[in-house]
């Protein structure tokens, strides 16, 4: 079995534990402020995964949101980045609209990424250099489109802060409309399947984005941070991912003309 096999079927077995846990009582912690959720169901999804990675792949490395691995950098070998629930503020409110997001890199370089939309039991996955799917149906390549025909995701609050408000706002109002869904893993899903043209956001771990990263690749989509450079998985970064039309045009045409406001977003973002 390869690693890409056995992260299929982890991630597959993982999903179906989450909804036996959901029938029981779902404990809710507040992590760095009283939006930023998380609940026994996280914890018990990544010490499931964690500990099924290194019983049958002890030398490889996991960083997960619930605490492991994050003081690890650069480190060789493979890496699993995981978010055991995506959409935490959605599974607690809806019970639905959360995904498991799994990406898999080797010496630093991507292989594999899941993305497993759980109550809809559809899963996305990606090898590099094999396209992607969502469970078995082959998706096709995205269409490129320009900002004004594009429906864009972005979360509002960030329209309401100041300096924020004044680099995303000229987007919004130029785009054809703009959703958010609360979960950045199925929103970068979304952009490789078209529902979506891009995903913005001023911070995200790389446990939320790995996974959907590498999907989107499969299928002719970018995805970097505000300035065009790449991401890491070792830290956090500001984030656009689209087709890569609206890419360019996002970079080119807002982002790098506002690289004041970027400047200062991703000092704080170094010294967090």
């Amino acid at each position: 079995m390869t690693v890409y096999e056995f992260a299929k079927g982890l991630i597959l077995e993982a999903g179906n534990n989450v909804k036996k846990i959901m029938k029981e009582d779902i404990e809710i912690e507040t992590k760095s402020n009283p939006n930023d959720l998380v609940t026994n169901v996280d914890k018990a999804t990544e010490n499931y995964i964690f500990e099924n990675i290194l019983k049958t792949y002890p030398n490889h490395h996991v960083i997960g949101e619930e605490g492991h691995g994050h003081d690890l950098n650069n480190v060789t070998g493979v890496v699993w980045v995981v978010d055991p629930i995506d959409g935490t503020l959605n599974f607690v409110h809806q019970k639905e609209n959360f995904a498991i997001s799994i990406g898999i890199y080797n010496d630093g370089q991507p292989y594999a990424g899941f993305v497993y939309d759980v109550m809809n039991d559809a899963l996305y996955h990606a090898k590099v250099g094999e396209g992607a799917f969502e469970n078995e149906n082959r998706l096709p390549e995205i269409k490129s489109t320009t900002l004004s025909t594009s429906i864009i995701g972005i979360n509002p609050n960030w329209l309401t802060k100041p300096r924020l408000g004044e680099l995303f706002k000229p987007i919004v109002e130029e785009s054809r409309s703009a959703r958010a869904y609360g979960s950045a893993a199925l929103e970068i899903i979304h952009v490789a399947t078209g529902k979506l043209a891009g995903y913005i956001t001023p911070r995200l771990q790389p446990w939320d984005f790995a996974g959907g990263h590498i999907i989107l690749n499969e299928v002719g989509g970018k995805g970097t941070d505000l300035m065009g450079d790449a991401l890491s998985i070792y830290e956090p970064s500001s984030i656009v991912m689209a087709n890569k039309q609206l890419h360019a045009e996002l970079i080119e045409q807002h982002f790098q003309k506002n690289n004041e406001i970027i400047g200062l977003l991703q000092q704080r973002l170094k010294n967090k």
